[in-house]
Parts: C-alpha cells; structure tokens; sequence
C-alpha cells in the first residue's frame, strides 16, 4: 500500500466525517499534529462520537421522549454505521500493508 492510497483513504475519512456532521475543531484542522497516528485517532474518536450520539438518540426515541423522529434517528444510525465501516476497512487495509512489508525479502 503506497502513501498515496493511505492519503485516499484519509481523505475518505475526512468526507465521511464531515458527512456524519462530526467536524474536526478548529485547532486540529489548522495545526496537525502527529502525522498519521495522530489523524487515525481523531477519525477513532469521530466514528464513536457518531455511534455514541445516534445510539442516545434511538434510546431517546425508543423512551418517547418529544422531538426525536424516527426517520432522523434511522438516518443517524446509517451514517455511524457507515463510518464504523469506513473504519473497519482502513484497519484491513492498514493490516494488509503491515503483512505486506513485512513479508518484504531483507
């Protein structure tokens, strides 16, 4: 796996993050730091924040509370699912490129 497909798949994450409605703060989106490991968290955070607020809103629908509507909180469960997917796949592909180096001759 080269630089440029682990960009793609970087800028993939951002897409569905900013999809999911999960924006980066103001600071990390000006001032980067930590390279890859450091981006890889904040997409970690990002999926479960999603996950964690649309299971709050199926709770809150399922206990009746007023204002949650269904189609939003079917919508919501979608997209943490879809980024829990996006995830799951840089991991394979993450794993898939360690495998690969390190079955490099020496």
């Amino acid at each position: 796996m080269s630089i440029a497909a682990i960009e793609s798949v970087l800028q993939q994450m951002r897409v569905t993050a900013l999809q999911t409605g999960i924006a980066p703060r103001a600071a990390e989106a000006a001032a980067p730091q930590g390279g890859f490991a450091a981006e890889l968290r904040r997409s970690l955070d990002g999926i479960s924040a999603a996950q964690n607020s649309a299971n709050a809103q199926a709770e809150a629908f399922e206990l009746g509370k007023p204002g949650v509507a269904l189609n939003d909180v079917m919508v919501d469960l979608q997209k943490a699912g879809v980024a829990f997917q996006t995830g799951l796949q840089v991991r394979n592909r993450l794993v898939a490129a360690y495998q690969e180096v390190m079955n490099l001759p020496a």
